[in-house]
């Protein structure tokens, strides 16, 4: 019975997960291409409200399944490169909501639970037209 529910688990953990782009020019020309916004998360090695971000909130199947909708970028703090194509940042985790042409559509600073993460895009979603 234990290595069904592994099993299941596992399955279940592939086909929800988030497929992250790591260079924001892809994302870009991707959410251009397709018509889509973006979700940019920018993060830190060392940042443990970024793992904690990532290992619940975003990895809930619900908020998976909500996030098919958008082209999902994470850009790590120390990458000077990605930093200069965006908005200035505070802190880590940030999440930018922004539109195809990098406008942003709604910011997010530190760590979001499920049911916070789950209202920021229900606003986003009333915001983004």
């Amino acid at each position: 019975m234990i290595k069904i529910a592994i099993s299941i688990w596992i399955l279940s953990t592939a086909l929800f997960a988030l497929e992250w782009s790591k260079n924001i020019d892809t994302a870009i020309a991707t959410a251009q291409k397709e018509h889509k916004n973006m979700m940019v998360m920018v993060e830190a090695e060392y940042c443990r409200w970024c793992k904690k971000m990532k290992g619940r909130t975003l990895s809930d199947e619900r908020i998976e399944k909500r996030l098919e909708n958008y082209v999902i970028v994470k850009v790590m703090r120390n990458d000077t490169s990605a930093m200069k194509k965006l908005p200035r940042v505070e802190g880590v985790p940030t999440i930018f909501f922004m539109k195809p042409n990098k406008a942003v559509i709604q910011q997010v600073l530190g760590y979001e639970d499920v049911t916070d993460f789950n209202a920021t895009l229900n606003d986003v979603e009333k915001k983004r037209d």
